[in-house]
């Protein structure tokens, strides 16, 4: 009697299950279904490589991210127009899509079917935090004599594994531009040292309260972009391009500053900074931003282009000596590097004073040397001596 009773409950579960299933397909087949096109482009941009982060089946809420489109310059975002479940995916993940491309299909749900995803999730969440039980890894040698094993054992030692992993449109793109830059510019460096005496003492004495008032730090780039604007002025073919067999002048001044981020190097740009007070350039909240940006690959596209001309600094990484390649379309770009405590002559003395070494690679199609070397020589005295550049020495 008691199995039979067994028997009966059971049956009356696998009743039940089955009509909550019918009960949910009715409730998902009674709901429409989407369409969604992809994000429209900067009109620079045309396509890019796309990376789903959500898969068929999967629940989404309204504006949950659902893919990454990888352009030449940014990653555009692909969120969910509504809450539902992703019925197709018309795209394969690393597929080039273009702007307003169909992606995928959305059945759209009600609050029942996402409160019983988010059960769902939540159930697998937990299975995730089970740890499992570590496989013993399967001998590469499991037939042949125990000489062979031996001598297998003897011969290799260590890991040879190697993997691939495709190259992402940003630092495709990087690539492809200084191929063209080297082909393209006859690139030459000039050389120099600098004495960072007054910025570093400059920075020492006035951090704190500059921190205090504008809730930045005093860092050691701003009086460069603040010299470098001075230089440009003083050389105006340095900002200048050679466009269609012609010399176009610029008679604005837009910095592009490098900044490593985790895809690739990008340079976002300070526009009209010959407009700008010092104390505007050195208040540096633009860079400060951008900076963030960079790193979670939200830079705006707009904030990229352009320039007139760039600075690299390997300092910050601890370089000592390089010479960089210039931005296209630009003349020059100014790099900068670490400071080094190191002897130096002074007044026919020997002092130990922080120098750091700073060169200047230039389109020599454009720019003679003569104009290179007064135009770092320029930056070397403006920032040993900060007061030249407040007074238009």
């Amino acid at each position: 009697m008691e199995r039979l009773f067994s028997r009966q409950r059971r049956v009356s579960e696998i009743a039940a299950a089955l009509q909550l299933s019918i009960f949910f397909n009715h409730l998902l087949s009674g709901q429409d279904v989407i369409d969604v096109e992809g994000p429209t482009f900067a009109e620079s941009i045309t396509e890019g490589d796309i990376r789903w982060l959500k898969q068929k089946g999967e629940f989404v809420k309204a504006d949950e991210l659902v893919a990454e489109i990888e352009t030449d310059k940014t990653t555009v975002e692909v969120p969910a127009p509504h809450s539902g479940v992703l019925e197709e995916l018309l795209v394969s993940d690393g597929d080039r899509v273009a702007a307003k491309q169909l992606l995928y299909r959305l059945r759209l749900t009600s609050m029942l079917m996402k409160g019983s995803s988010e059960i769902a999730e939540s159930q697998v969440g937990m299975q995730k935090l089970i740890p499992k039980k570590r496989r013993k890894s399967k001998s590469r040698n499991s037939s042949g004599s125990e000489e062979d094993r031996k001598a297998y054992s003897t011969e290799i030692t260590g890991d040879r594994t190697e993997y691939r992993v495709k190259i992402n449109r940003l630092r495709a793109r990087v690539a492809q531009r200084l191929k063209d830059s080297q082909n393209t510019y006859a690139m030459l460096t000039t050389f120099n040292e600098v004495d960072m005496s007054a910025v570093v003492s400059m920075r020492k004495k006035y951090n704190d309260a500059f921190q205090k008032r504008y809730g930045v730090k005093l860092g050691f780039m701003s009086p460069f972009v603040k010299a470098a604007t001075y230089a440009l002025q003083d050389q105006p073919i340095v900002n200048a391009v050679i466009d269609e067999g012609e010399i176009v002048y610029r008679q604005f001044i837009d910095i592009s500053v490098a900044v490593a981020s985790p895809r690739g190097l990008v340079v976002p740009v300070l526009r009209n900074v010959e407009s700008m007070s010092t104390w505007a350039i050195f208040l540096f909240f633009e860079l400060v931003h951008y900076f963030f940006q960079a790193k979670i690959n939200k830079l705006p596209i707009e904030d990229m282009e352009g320039g007139t001309f760039t600075i690299s600094n390997g300092g910050v990484f601890g370089s000592l000596f390089g010479t960089p390649i210039i931005n296209p379309p630009q003349s020059a770009i100014l790099g900068i590097h670490a400071i080094v405590d190191k002897p130096a002559a002074v007044d026919g003395k020997i002092e130990i004073r922080p120098m750091m070494y700073i060169c200047l690679t230039y389109d020599h199609r454009l720019i003679d040397g003569r104009e290179a070397v007064t135009f770092l020589r320029t930056i070397k005295r403006a920032i040993e001596n900060p007061a030249i550049m407040l007074l238009g020495l």
